[in-house]
Formats: structure tokens, sequence, C-alpha cells
């Protein structure tokens, strides 16, 4: 049932899921796929664990600042992987099997590190925010992003914003990412 409805998350985005078309996609009656999952609330958790669950969790490396971004480039690539990915898992609290051995793998690793139990557990959301956030806005940016801030910074009084509008305006995705995380997890290896 999730697949079918990551299936029309490829062809019609976030917006253009519903329980109907997942229930058309499979050939059945809406209320079997209600039977399975309750709501559109529902059907989006276990399209979101189901985008989790691409996450491989394997081969990864030992020490754990490198464990720790290999986990994030794998999750960011996932979510890249899915038109509208990051918002759909964005979306949802799935407390589901995927995303629990995600979050697992997660945490151990910042465990491993020595970090005190409240750091670890609010390290992980901020490096699941960070990422969720950066990707959402790779998935959704216009195709005229920085004309539209040049336009936008130049009818306003927005000094500090002009002097860096060719920073903001950057779509280096890829160097964000990596600089992110050197923000949240301090130096390191790799």
């Amino acid at each position: 049932m999730a697949r079918a409805a990551l299936g029309m998350l490829a062809e019609k985005g976030a917006d253009g899921v519903s329980v109907r078309g997942t229930a058309d996609r499979l050939g059945v009656r809406m209320n079997t796929v209600l039977w399975h999952a309750k709501t559109k609330t529902r059907l989006l958790e276990l399209m979101a664990d189901a985008i989790v669950g691409e996450v491989p969790l394997d081969g990864l490396p030992a020490e754990w600042r490198r464990r720790v971004r290999e986990i994030m480039r794998r999750y960011r690539q996932a979510l890249l992987a899915h038109r509208d990915g990051a918002r759909i898992v964005a979306g949802t609290y799935a407390a589901e099997p995927a995303t629990l051995r995600f979050a697992e793998t997660l945490t151990a690793a910042l465990l491993d590190g020595g970090l005190p139990e409240r750091e670890a557990a609010w390290t992980a959301w901020n490096l699941q925010y960070f990422v969720l956030g950066l990707t959402q806005e790779e998935q959704s940016l216009p195709d005229e992003g920085e004309p539209r801030l040049t336009r936008a910074l130049a009818a306003g009084d927005y000094p500090s914003l002009r002097r860096l509008a060719r920073h903001f305006g950057d779509a280096s995705f890829e160097g964000r990412f990596e600089h992110g995380l050197a923000m949240l997890l301090g130096p390191g290896r790799d």
C-alpha cells in the first residue's frame, strides 16, 4: 500500500497523494485501503516509514562522527530519491519499524561518541530537522530562486541580506549539507 502511494507521489507530488488514488493504483476499493490505513495521515506515516526504510544501515564506519555523517548522507539520499520525500517525512510522526531502526542506529552512534543522553537525543533531533529542512528546500526550490531573492532584497532596507545575497542564493545544497553537518557535529575526520 505504501509503495502504491509512493508511486502516486512520484507522479503527482505530495499534494496529489490520496487514499482514493492509492486504492485506484492497487485496483481495490477505497475501504480496503482504509482497513489498513484508517486515514490519509496514517497513509502518509506508512509512506514516510517506507522512505526512511530505504536508508541502508549496513557497512557504516566505526568512528562515531564518521558514522553519523554517513547515516545522515544516506538519509538525505533516501529523501531525495522521492519527489517531495522530505516533505512527506517531515509532515509525519512515524513511530514505525524502519524509522525506529534508523533512529536507533543514529542515537547509538551519538552515544558511542560519549555524548550525554540528553545531548545525544537532542543532537539526533537537530540532525534530522536540519536534513529535512535543507532537503525540503532543495526539492521545492523554484527555477528562478536567486533572481526572485535579488528582486525582493532590492525592494527593501536589507543591507545585511543584500551583502550575503550571493551566499543565500547559492544552490550548492551538497556544500551547505556538509557545512551543516560539520557545524552540528563539531570537528572530526571525513
